[in-house]
């Protein structure tokens, strides 16, 4: 049975692409505590723009924004070859080990800290209170988790749909359009989602909008930036699992999004 499982491309290149996709979604969540200007990274001063009536806005980005394109990316290549049933499996597959990951953050947190540990990197790395500094990276918000994860799960359908609406007015054609396409919709709506639950209340609206602006502007121009990766995968994919099996499964994953 083993042998089997392991002689079959197919089945190999999904179970790849699923522990990426899962590992590449917990590691933007792990790492989107930390904000960074945009600004900064490329040696300008911020921008310091108005929007919605709120000035003094700059291009600050959570660093998860660094790898959620490459989560939609894999989307749809998971949508092209197996279909949106399988997508949506492994989002749900991804979201409950994220969730998962998180109740082990909180359980770590609360774990009381060895002494040593506490101040053993006051002199060397200046922390000097490193449970301090462990709760401050890992304690993200209950309405930012809950919002981060509503947003992932609520854009991926989003990107399901709209992927296979626009694969079905256009055939095999135009993979930049359904590509790019449906991942600039489910950036909008994933941007907003987990801004309004995570901020609402907190900030005014007119600066979640202003943010939501901002963060959708840079994941729209990353989305067209990564189109060509789009071709490159789709024919790494192709090659790997030959031509013959390749045009099946598209054809078998077209009737499954019908």
């Amino acid at each position: 049975m083993i042998q089997n499982i392991l002689k079959d491309r197919p089945t190999k290149l999904f179970v790849i692409i699923t522990a990426f996709f899962v590992a590449n979604a917990l590691i933007a969540e792990t790492i989107g505590t930390k904000i960074f200007s945009l600004e900064k990274l490329f040696g300008t001063n911020p921008s310091n723009f108005t929007i919605f009536g709120q000035s003094g806005i700059a291009i600050s980005l959570t660093c998860g924004v660094l790898l959620w394109p490459l989560e939609f990316i894999i989307t749809d290549i998971v949508n092209e070859y197996y279909g949106p049933k399988v997508v949506r499996r492994i989002s749900l597959v991804a979201i409950g080990l994220i969730s998962y990951a998180f109740i082990m953050f909180f359980v770590a947190m609360k774990v009381p800290p060895a002494d040593f540990w506490i101040t053993s990197h006051a002199e060397t790395d200046n922390v000097p209170n490193m449970q301090d500094a462990f709760n401050g990276i890992f304690g993200q918000g209950m309405r930012i988790i809950i919002g981060s994860l509503v947003a992932f799960f609520v854009s991926q359908l989003v990107d399901v749909t709209v992927f296979h609406k626009i694969k079905k007015a256009t055939g095999d054609k135009k993979v930049w359009l359904r590509a790019t396409g449906s991942t600039l919709v489910s950036q909008l709506v994933d941007s907003y989602i987990v801004l309004f639950i995570a901020f609402l209340g907190i900030f005014p609206w007119q600066q979640i909008l202003a943010i939501g602006v901002v963060n959708y502007f840079y994941k729209s121009f990353v989305a067209i930036v990564l189109t060509p990766v789009i071709y490159f995968a789709e024919h790494r994919t192709e090659k790997y699992l030959g031509k013959s099996t390749a045009t099946k499964k598209i054809l078998a994953a077209m009737r499954r999004g019908e």
